[in-house]
Parts: structure tokens; sequence; C-alpha cells
């Protein structure tokens, strides 16, 4: 099933707001009907492809024929950019500016060079893409003439499973579901489950740093890969021999988080783990943000650690974004403080274990235990905010994410900053915003903050968004935090990201894509910037 082209996911799940919702929006924030309706995907003119002819006839070459080489208005609208909310605003006015002149579809790691090769030589950038689940920018490259979306669909196998060791070596294309249902069938899970999971790919896990909503027990996914292999303009790039190795900097580094922009990902090496007998999950309400948060840094660095382990700020458990499923109705009391999620999954006796002893940790720090039911409808609902951006978007209302992370000591000034940055930027622009947040992912040595934000459209949704947006992205740096925790750089972060890496960093990877990517033809602008 393709995506939807104008939003999330399966187009059959989109549900629309209740009354009651619709007239919070109203009465607290402002929000009226949309003026005009999304236009229609058959009544968005595309230009017609400014490919050369030969170059079209190469790729057609490449990868086995004219079949996976398309240049249709449907397919290149839907390879148009990502999901971030200025994306998907931007689409539904029928904006195209963005779109490949082709989609390329490779269905090996040959195919994938031969693409490259024939880019190279007719100065063509290239965009991989995977799920097309970007919300940062990253497929919307600074092209200086028309450019392919390299889409890994067609490379989407398990190629190998050591049970002894516990490797999986999967295919870029792969989603998520996928993946989990070919592992789940030989006992195995890769344990990465984040939001983007029902749409997401192997490679772009990979090429993003993707973080799953069960990092406290299994990782992220970067903790995961053992092993990459990649394909350049340059060659090949073989990497990851074993578990752990002094041979010299890990060359895995390199390509975790370069969104494209040194080279496609064509395999995958990971580790997997058996599948869990046992997955339970249960709701604790805390007094306040900070005291739920000083609870999951006892469990993050003393342990016992669950699986799964997230706090909502007071903001988000009283509109009940804690369980997307259940927004609008938390079914706690108004002076419900936070609500924080903790999750066992793993063998039954190890299960019990770590969630009696976390639970002690959790009610020693103030937290009040709330059973299963809390916990059993987030899982529920753990994929559904997505779909609830949508039906704002629908309502006539913004509605946009955010993240960062920081070490604990920062952590408090951090979510105060970008709270301020925020609220103060739409407030003044005339459309004040309800501003939630939640800790998402623990680590021993701090936290991510992960910010949802509603209000309002304005006239120009997307130039009034940006003022705020950059705002937020000036707070987290100014504030200590890193621009980004699991969501990646793209366009939207790089300038930021430049800063904090600093001129000496930005100056060696750029000397990595030189010699990787000579010509410069692999996503463009995204990462780092073109001059």
């Amino acid at each position: 099933m393709d995506m939807l082209w104008s939003g999330w996911g399966d187009p059959a799940r989109a549900t629309p707001l209740t009354e009651t919702v619709t007239g919070l929006l109203r009465d607290l924030l402002g929000v009226k009907p949309r003026g005009t309706e999304p236009v229609a995907l058959a009544d968005i003119t595309v230009p017609e492809p400014a490919l050369d002819p030969a170059a079209l006839r190469e790729l057609a070459d490449a990868v086995g024929g004219p079949d996976h080489v398309r240049t249709d208005a449907e397919t290149r609208v839907r390879h148009t950019r990502g999901k971030s909310t200025p994306d998907l605003l931007r689409i539904r006015t029928g904006d195209v500016s963005d779109t490949p002149a082709a989609v390329v579809l490779p269905a090996t790691h040959d195919e994938v060079l031969a693409v490259l090769r024939v880019c190279v030589a007719h100065r063509l950038a290239v965009v991989p893409f995977g799920g097309g689940t970007s919300v940062v920018g990253g497929l919307a490259p600074e092209a200086r003439g028309p450019f392919v979306a390299l889409d890994l669909a067609r490379m989407d196998g398990l190629l190998a499973l050591d049970p002894v060791s516990r490797t999986a070596t999967l295919q870029p294309g792969l989603r998520a579901p996928q993946a989990e249902a070919l592992l789940a069938a030989q006992g195995f899970t890769l344990g990465h489950f984040p939001q983007s999971f029902e749409w997401a790919t192997i490679g772009g896990f990979a090429a993003a740093r993707s973080s799953g909503q069960a990092s406290a027990g299994y990782g992220r996914f970067d903790e995961m890969v053992l092993g990459l292999t990649v394909a350049t303009p340059a060659g090949t790039l073989d990497t990851g021999r074993a578990p752990r190795s002094a041979a010299g900097p890990d060359l895995r580094q390199l390509v975790l988080g370069s969104e494209g922009a040194f080279g496609v990902i064509t395999s995958v090496t990971v580790r997997v783990r058996p599948l869990p007998e046992t997955r339970i999950y249960e709701g604790w309400r805390f007094a306040s943000f900070e005291e739920g948060a000083a609870a999951l840094r006892r469990l993050a660095q003393d342990g016992p650690r669950p699986t799964v382990l997230r706090l909502s700020d007071e903001t988000e458990t009283l509109i009940g974004l804690a369980q997307p499923d259940a927004i609008g109705s938390s079914g706690l009391p108004q002076d419900a403080g936070c609500m924080a999620i903790a999750g066992y999954e793993g063998t039954a006796e190890d299960t019990a274990y770590r969630r009696e002893r976390a639970a002690a940790v959790l009610r020693d720090c103030g937290g009040t235990y709330l059973g299963e039911e809390p916990g059993d409808r987030w899982a529920h609902g753990r994929y559904s905010a997505p779909y609830l951006r949508d039906s704002l978007l629908d309502a006539g209302a913004f509605a946009e994410t955010l993240e960062t992370a920081g070490f604990w000591s920062a952590l408090p000034g951090l979510y105060a900053a970008v709270r301020t940055a925020l609220t103060t930027t739409l407030t003044e622009s005339g459309t004040p915003p309800l501003v939630m947040c939640h800790i998402s992912h623990v680590y021993e040595n701090g936290a991510s903050l992960y910010f949802t934000v509603v209000s309002a459209q304005g006239e120009d949704p997307v130039a009034h968004w940006t003022p705020a947006k950059h705002a937020a992205n000036e707070a987290i740096l100014a504030a200590g935090g890193t621009i980004s925790h699991h969501h990646g750089v793209g366009g939207d972060h790089r300038d930021w990201y430049v800063r904090e890496a600093g001129p000496l960093g930005i100056d060696a990877l750029r000397a990595v894509k030189g010699r990787l990517d000579p010509t410069g033809v692999l996503n463009p602008g995204i990462l780092l910037p073109t001059d």
C-alpha cells in the first residue's frame, strides 16, 4: 500500500476530530475552519520531466528496464518532499517545486552503483528514498537542475540470519513491519518501534539515526547496527567485521545519520533478540514534570531499567496526548500532574523482576501506580499521533513536532527555553499555541525532549511557523541541547547543525563527502551546505 500522498499513512485510518476537540481548538486557540479544500491529486499539474532522453535510457539500462524508471505525475508527486507539517501544507496546495524528474527503482547493490554512475555522468542529483517519512526536509535537495528519487522499495529482503551470533542482514527498502514479520518467523525481533514504524524502512532508520519507543530496553537503531554496505559514486564501502573493534575510527559512524549525503545504504547488519515472552505496559502519575523526570533519571542511572520509559508534562497529560487514541478524555482530574508510561518486555521471569523493583523506585520517587489500562491505551495508540496531526490540519489547526536532547543537569533549562521560544514567538504573531512535551528516550547521562505544538494556522501557515521553528532551534543551541535527537538534520536543521558541529567538524565532513561523492550528486544541501 502507498502512503497517503497528502498526509500520513493509511487513508482508511484517518478519523475526524470530535466536537469536544474542535470546540477546544476554537475556544482556546482561535482555530477557524479552512477557507479552501486541499487540491486533489488528479488536479495537480506536474511539469514534464526535464531529463535528457539519453539519461533516461541509461537509467533504465542500469535498473533492468524502463519499467523501473517512472516519470508519471502521480509517482513523482508521491516522492515529493517528506511528511513534516510544512511539507504537507505545501503539497496540499499543489506546490510541486521539489518534485523529482524521475523515480528510479534499483533491485541490487550493483544496480545502485550503476545508477550513481549515470547520475554523475549527467550531473543529476540523486535522493535516496525509503519510506518517505522524513520530517526535517531530508527529501528536498538543493539541486541546481533536475534530480531523481532513488526508491529502494525493490530491495526489501532478509539476506541472512545468524541465530548463533543473533545478527540479521536486511536490505534498506524493507519496511519495519515486514522486517519484524520476517524475523518473528524465526523467533527474533529487532525491537525498534519508532512512531514511524508502520511506514519507515531499515535504510531510513540507519540514515537518520532513528530511535524507537522501546529504546530504554532495546537501544537506539544506531546501537543495533553492526555492519553496513554503502554504494557511493566512488565505489563500495563495507563496514563492520566484528561486534566491536579497535581497528581505527568506526567508519559506520560516518554513514549512520548521514541522510544519503555520503552514499546509499544497500544492506544493514543488525543485532536481534529473541521474541519477548511477555509485554506489559503500565501508567504512573507524578505531581510534576520535575518529580517525574527525577524518577526516570534514577531508573536510567541506577536501574532496573524498563523497556519503555516515557513521561508527559502537565499540559500533554491534561490534553490526553500521552494516549493519542484517548485525546481530549484522559480520564484524569484537572490536577492530574504528569503521566508516565513504563513497559517491560522479555522473559516472564525477567519482566516480573524488573517490574517489581522499578515499581519500588517509582513509588519512592513519589509515583502513584495507575494500573495497566493507561499503558495498554498508550500501546494501542502508539502510532496514532501522525493521523491526529492530519485531522488537526483538516480542521484548520497547525500542528507540528520537534525534539532535542541534553544532559540531565541541562534538561530543566532546555525544556523551559524551548517552551518559551515557541510560546512567545507564536503569541506575538497572533496565534497563541498549546505547547506540550514528553521525555521520550532516557539514558544514564541525559534524555530527549519531544515537543508538540498546536495553534491556529495564520494566513500563510508555513511562513507563520518558520520564525517559531527558528526561535526554537536557537533556544536549543543556547540551552546546550542537540539540534536533533532522532528526527535528523535534513535541510530544516542544517544551518544549526553546522553551528553545533563547528567549522573544523564541518570541514572534516566536507572532506569525507568530497572523497565519496566528488561531484556532489548525493542529496545536495542536506546535512551539509552546498556552498
